[in-house]
C-alpha cells in the first residue's frame, strides 16, 4: 500500500514539473497529471535501461527520470495529437 502512496505522490510531482517545463498550457486535471508521471516514469526507465545496458525492459526511474520521463511523454503526446502548435 505504501508503495502505490509513493508512486503516486511521485507521478503528480513529476507530472507537475513537466507540465511546467513545457511551455503552452495544458488543460489537465490532477488524475492526468498522475498519469503523466507515472507514465514519465516508465518511459525514463526504459530509456535509462536502454541506454546503459542495450536491452529492452520496462522498470520504473527515480524521481529525475520520472520528471525526464513525462517531458517526453508530454512533447509526445502534444506531437501525436498537434497541440501547442505555434500560430504565425
Amino acid at each position: 500500500m505504501w508503495s502505490l502512496i509513493v508512486t503516486i505522490v511521485v507521478g503528480l510531482v513529476a507530472g507537475f514539473i513537466a507540465r511546467a517545463v513545457v511551455p503552452g498550457k495544458d488543460s489537465m486535471g490532477v488524475i492526468a497529471t498522475i498519469l503523466l508521471g507515472i507514465a514519465g516514469s516508465f518511459v525514463g526507465g526504459f530509456l535509462w535501461t536502454l541506454i546503459t545496458t542495450g536491452t529492452l525492459a520496462l522498470t520504473t526511474s527515480g524521481f529525475i527520470g520520472s520528471i525526464l520521463g513525462a517531458i517526453v511523454v508530454l512533447l509526445a503526446y502534444n506531437a501525436v495529437t498537434g497541440r501547442k502548435k505555434v500560430r504565425r
